[in-house]
């Protein structure tokens, strides 16, 4: 036993308690903290986030991590010593370079920034919450300037939701992919449109709640380790594998959105609940990186989730729940109604066709915002000038604009891009699965999910954040992130449902 390893993983753990503990605060706070609670809130964050980081920088966890460096080198690579030193000594140069002063304030100023999102959302007001992002925007870039120097003063915010990713390589990705989406967009736009006005009729909220408790059920998710609640925007977080919470939305006019919400938060959970328990307690209980988070996520939404295979178990028992608005609706016509691509305001709504165009604008913006060649007072303008652009619509409202996502109230500035890239990954593995499970259609049909959660616990889950994202790519799929996978899968899929 090696005595300096035991020691860093004693610092580790506590350090980590700190962080989940943090992580508790921010859950009650968007799902139960009442609006006044938010000053005092940012007061327990910030003094919990600077503790944190005074041990994770302290001076004798990094000689123990340097002393490690040797032993590691005689360690299998991947194991998960071996690992763990080197993701423990990555995280601690990172923060290293970070004050606890700036820890402390970004805690306060994010906290209430986002109850003041909420109500600027509710009242579809973006001055309520335009000097919040300001103070915002600007300890994100003082954030970049820590790093100095880098490549592009977006590399540093990009690094901390998917590790060792440029700017430059996604905005290389997302220039190959923009051009493929905006041709599949318009030449669905040249057809019939489909049918879907039996989704926004009167909906029972009790019996959506049953149903999205149903269908997490059926793919996996262990209510003995896990819980959902009501929130504004929809999320996952977890405290350890036996404790994952999810929340969700509920709209009476609008079945599909819980319906999906709720698959693609218990995406995120099923994730959590694989990483294997001997990495509990360490910075390696954690997914690989958003965009492979979003990966399970986005699998389990729409490549699962809105599959025929899926429905031809689920649509008897949903509609039966609602027979007078379904009952006259034949399953084809359903399939078809939930994949309906047309443009739309809000993201977290958008068709698998259109999804990535939300995400390219909103990189485009943030990296405007931290350049500075974009203010925000301007942003409700720059943003509804990009959606014509990207989209051919303009928001009525800042609710339906701007104001839409909880994201940057809480400073996560590099966090969108990780979305359409982990559409991309979604593809990339489920042709792997594909060929690894010959029928697995024919499973889903017969309400059989265990063979694909098996292999993704296999393949991705069990090994948290052991692997950095592209490595874990790579290792499964035999290639880092492409887009061909998920063009593949966008046209075959719409060109059936429109006839192109």
């Amino acid at each position: 036993m090696n005595e300096k390893l035991e020691d860093v993983k004693v610092r580790l753990q506590e350090i980590m308690d700190l962080y989940l503990a943090s992580a508790v605060l921010g859950w009650d706070q968007q799902v139960y903290m009442p609006p006044g609670g938010a000053e005092s809130r940012g007061n327990l964050l910030a003094t919990l986030g600077k503790l944190q980081h005074v041990k994770a920088t302290s001076d004798e966890l990094g000689k123990l991590l340097e002393g490690l460096a040797p032993y590691a080198e005689t360690l299998d690579p991947d194991s998960d010593d071996a690992r763990l030193i080197k993701i423990a000594t990555r995280d601690y140069k990172k923060a290293t370079k970070v004050t606890t002063e700036w820890v402390g304030a970004f805690a306060e100023v994010t906290t209430i920034g986002e109850v003041k999102w909420e109500e600027a959302k509710e009242k579809a007001d973006f001055k309520i919450f335009q000097p919040h992002l300001e103070k915002i925007v600007e300890l994100r870039r003082q954030y970049s300037d820590f790093f100095k120097p880098y490549d592009h003063l977006y590399d540093p915010l990009l690094d901390d939701f998917e590790p060792g990713m440029k700017t430059a390589e996604v905005q290389s990705i997302f220039n190959r992919l923009r051009p493929k989406q905006v041709g599949l967009v318009k030449a669905i736009g040249a057809r019939p449109q489909v049918e879907d006005d039996f989704l926004h009729l009167e909906y029972s909220i009790d019996a959506q709640r049953e149903f999205g408790t149903v269908v997490a059920t059926k793919m996996g998710f262990d209510w003995k380790r896990g819980r959902q609640d009501i929130s504004v925007h929809p999320f996952t977080t977890a405290f350890g594998p036996g404790d994952v919470r999810t929340t969700t939305h509920f709209h009476a006019d609008q079945v599909a959105s819980a319906i999906f919400s709720t698959i693609h938060e218990t995406g995120h959970a099923l994730y959590e609940q694989g990483i294997s328990p001997r990495l509990a307690r360490t910075p390696l209980c954690n997914g690989a990186s958003m965009a492979v988070h979003e990966s399970q996520s986005r699998m389990w939404e729409n490549i699962v989730g809105r599959s025929l295979p899926f429905w031809k178990y689920f649509y008897p028992d949903l509609q039966k729940r609602f027979s007078s608005q379904l009952g006259n609706v034949d399953l084809k016509t359903f399939y078809r109604a939930i994949n309906k691509v047309e443009p739309s305001f809000i993201r977290t709504e958008s068709d698998e066709a259109t999804y990535n165009l939300h995400i390219m604008l909103r990189m485009e913006l943030e990296i405007a915002l931290i350049e500075g060649s974009l203010q925000v007072k301007d942003l409700p303008a720059a943003w509804n000038d990009r959606m014509k652009d990207y989209l051919g619509i303009i928001p009525s409202n800042d609710r339906l604009g701007v104001l839409q996502d909880v994201h940057w109230s809480g400073g996560m500035i590099g966090y969108f891009p990780t979305y359409a890239l982990g559409n991309l990954v979604s593809a990339q593995l489920w042709e792997v699965v594909r060929k690894a499970i010959p029928d697995i259609e024919s499973q889903f049909s017969q309400g059989g999910f265990d063979g694909l959660l098996e292999w993704l616990r296999a393949n991705i889950h069990q090994h948290g954040a052991k692997f950095e994202p592209q490595e874990l790519v790579k290792r499964v799929t035999g290639s880092t992130i492409d887009p061909q996978p998920y063009l593949r899968y966008l046209e075959a899929k719409y060109g059936e449902i429109y006839g192109l």
